[in-house]
């Protein structure tokens, strides 16, 4: 019961991070404009993701504009976007893979040795998904503080980390730790299968018997 807990656990720590992954590629706050400088006060705020890009002005209005062209984009944001939905597909292929390997699932129930393999793989894909997001935000960000800190860079034309890059990075966290559960438990199967080669105790009692 106790693998079937930390299975159960890790799937549903992994799970989030799909969500989460999901959440993050949607969102339109990848980049905010900074408020640095002679930028303090404005009346408007930028927003860019990976799909759109949105102004807030001071008066509540929000106007968004979906990018036109993919191949004029900067080579960041396509290399983000194909990162973050790799990450989604192997998130959901490793879902379906890890639902059959885990024990309290009926599926291969007659083939323990083999489903903990295939719940041992799904730990594995959910952790390169994890991986891939990781990767995808971690890119992403560091070309924002590369072009905050850049000295040609306009005041006004600066950006800060957006609430999707957090959700991200959180999302990320939660995949690898979620499927390293769900590699961690062949390791006590395995143990567990070795303690019965041990000789019994009771040859030396019977030994002594008289």
């Amino acid at each position: 019961m106790a693998n079937a807990g930390v299975q159960l656990l890790g799937f549903t720590l992994a799970f989030f991070g799909f969500i989460g992954t999901i959440a993050s590629t949607v969102m339109v706050e990848w980049k905010a404009s900074s408020y640095t400088g002679d930028n303090i006060i404005t009346a408007q705020a930028l927003y860019e993701g990976l799909w759109k890009s949105c102004a807030s002005q001071s008066t509540g209005q929000i106007q968004c504009k979906i990018y036109d062209s993919l191949l004029q984009l900067p080579g960041i944001v396509q290399g983000t976007r194909g990162l973050m939905i790799g990450s989604i597909l192997l998130s959901f292929i490793s879902m379906i893979v890890a639902v059959v390997g885990m024990k309290c699932t009926t599926c291969m129930s007659e083939q323990p040795a083999q489903k903990d393999k295939v719940a041992l793989a799904g730990g594995v894909i959910f952790m390169i998904a994890g991986l891939l997001a990781l990767v995808g935000t971690s890119w992403y960000g560091h070309r924002i503080a590369q072009d905050f800190y850049n000295p040609h860079t306009p005041t006004n034309s600066r950006f800060e980390f957006g609430s999707a890059m957090y959700v991200g990075w959180g999302a990320a966290c939660l995949c690898l730790i979620g499927g390293g559960f769900l590699c961690c438990n062949c390791s006590g199967n395995s143990s567990s299968r070795k303690a019965p080669r041990y000789p019994p105790s009771n040859t030396a009692t019977g030994k002594d018997y008289v």
